[in-house]
């Protein structure tokens, strides 16, 4: 039977990298989430149910030993897991649903073999012939009793009206409501727009963080982590949820040439990610200097809104 095989590096992943046409399941993974306690099981269980020959495997990953496999696969939350074929992603599931997963796996894992065996053979279907058409029928439909009633009562069919030359006219009843641009194009929002909002969103707090999720509810693993450290050294900070407005995050990942979040700024500046942040902290333990609140109590977090400067930062 097979077993869920974790991938603890980089070069563990890049191995499975070679195209083939066998079943890949990917299941992301945090030690910290308790939905993934339960998923760990559900999946340990469905690749017990397939043989070695059947050409599935699955592979577990930490999200967050692991982060660039992980934005890879876009993960923005655990638990999460990719199905690839040919080193190519076919679907995706995020969540805990252990139902919808299984359906998602045996989907894909079944080969299309297995599948045209289980269609019955075509039927064929003989249709009996349409009956003889009655001369000078009494009953007809509602369309023919007009067409006979117009006859009779003029002698002749009136003439059919020749459409090919219509144009409507402004005294034309109305067929259908008119559609302006803003309606079948919402997001009017220019570049230009786009690029003076977040010059004033990156400069909203002295500290700012563009996370995944709130403070309060981190949407991934890396967002939490910086969320503790910015609490760990007393600093208050600004923050905006990139998970409640697309157009933020798409268009900070080029404002910022930084394709990745969380993002992090200090006075306007970009100072980058996770990682970025740790190494800064361990060559400078006072890398946030200025920044921080009083170092006699626990007083780090995010500021109220009045201190912050620009209303779509909550606190």
């Amino acid at each position: 039977m097979v077993a869920v095989q974790p991938i603890k590096s980089q070069s563990d992943y890049d191995a499975l990298q070679t195209p083939s046409p066998h079943l890949q399941v990917l299941y992301f993974h945090a030690p910290w989430a308790e939905p993934c306690k339960q998923m760990s099981t559900v999946l340990e269980h469905l690749a017990s149910t397939y043989e070695p020959d059947q050409q599935v495997s699955f592979h577990s990953v930490d999200a967050e030993e692991l982060p660039e496999i992980a934005e890879e696969h876009d993960v923005e939350a655990v638990p999460f897991i990719a199905l690839k074929k040919d080193s190519k992603i076919i679907d995706s599931i995020s969540g805990g649903d252990a139902a919808k997963v299984r359906t998602v796996v045996e989907k894909h894992a079944n080969p299309a073999s297995d599948l045209r065996s289980a269609i019955p053979p075509q039927q064929t279907v003989t249709r009996p012939p349409p009956p003889e058409p009655k001369e000078n029928p009494t009953v007809t439909n509602g369309i023919q009793a007009a067409a006979t009633s117009a006859q009779s009562t003029s002698g002749a069919q009136p003439p059919a009206k020749n459409l090919s030359s219509y144009a409507p006219t402004s005294s034309d009843p109305p067929t259908a409501p008119a559609m302006s641009s803003a309606a079948t194009n919402p997001s009017t929002q220019t570049q230009e727009d786009l690029n003076a909002r977040l010059t004033d969103l990156v400069k909203a707090a002295p500290v700012m963080l563009f996370m995944k999720g709130t403070p309060s509810a981190p949407q991934c693993g890396f967002s939490r982590q910086l969320v503790s450290i910015l609490r760990e050294n007393n600093v208050r900070y600004g923050f905006f949820n990139i998970l409640a407005d697309d157009d933020v995050r798409q268009g900070l990942k080029t404002f910022s040439d930084w394709p990745t979040f969380p993002q992090l700024y200090m006075s306007g500046e970009l100072v980058g990610g996770l990682d970025i942040v740790k190494e800064e902290i361990e060559n400078d333990k006072a890398f946030f200097g200025e920044y921080r609140v009083s170092s006699g109590r626990n007083e780090g977090g995010p500021a109220s809104a009045e201190a912050q400067k620009a209303p779509a930062v909550s606190a």
